[in-house]
């Protein structure tokens, strides 16, 4: 899964840190990184989808700004 400087970093940060379960560590952060991806990929109520029948030169909302 990870390669060796990945997991000499990984090793580092777990002892500054002084994070003693290092697999939970892992599934907690990767889980947190896939939770908040798709939270982010869902649509909103108000978001427009791109171009419509009434307005096709109209540009996607951007709601990250």
């Amino acid at each position: 899964m990870l390669n060796s400087r990945e997991m000499r970093a990984v090793n580092v940060y777990c002892q500054r840190y002084r994070v003693k379960n290092k697999s939970h560590f892992l599934r907690e952060t990767i889980m947190n990184a896939i939770i908040k991806k798709f939270d982010n990929d869902l649509p909103s109520l108000w978001e427009e989808t791109g171009p419509d029948l009434f307005s096709p030169d109209k540009e996607p909302v951007d709601l990250e700004r």
